[in-house]
């Protein structure tokens, strides 16, 4: 048995393996570093570095929009949870995190911009949900919460700004 099998007697809830094009044996990712298979209600990523962790739902729809494994956020480091407001839910990745609650929809979080919503308590901040993904240049990067918007540049670090 695999880390990925190992996982799945865990937590049944996600369904038999389903055929994603091909066959329903877990398979190497493109990255050549993990492992992944598809079930019925979500999908069991798997790294050595990071071990065997589920995605579902909004939050998995929204991670593989962004690339999966192979894309910045990297492989999931949770499985999904609730959030400690009872609303809604996430997976934190190597490099960020996805949030969802029911009137946000999944939106990613990373970097500094991440640190400093983790730092003020995420979601249960002044900020709130996330309501857009990070986006911009590289010279200046925002994201848009419930609650305002966060900013960073690389000379002047995250300054909040409240204007919506």
């Amino acid at each position: 048995m695999s880390p990925i099998d190992d996982k799945w007697q865990t937590i049944q809830w996600i369904g038999p393996p389903v055929d994603a094009g091909g066959g329903i044996d877990e398979g190497p990712n493109p990255d050549g570093r993990g492992r992944s298979r598809d079930f019925q209600n979500g999908t069991i990523e798997w790294s050595p570095q990071t071990g065997a962790h589920e995605v579902h739902g909004a939050i998995r729809v929204h991670y593989a929009q962004f690339g999966g494994p192979e894309s910045f956020l990297g492989y999931p480091v949770t499985d999904e949870t609730g959030t400690p407001d009872g609303i809604g839910r996430f997976n934190h990745f190597e490099n960020g995190s996805i949030y969802w609650a029911p009137d946000t929809g999944a939106h990613e979080v990373h970097g500094a911009i991440r640190d400093y919503w983790a730092q003020h308590g995420w979601e249960r901040s002044k900020f709130g949900y996330p309501i857009t993904d990070e986006g911009g240049s590289p010279e200046r990067r925002s994201s848009r919460f419930q609650g305002g918007i966060l900013d960073w540049t690389p000379s002047g670090g995250v300054r909040e700004a409240f204007d919506l």
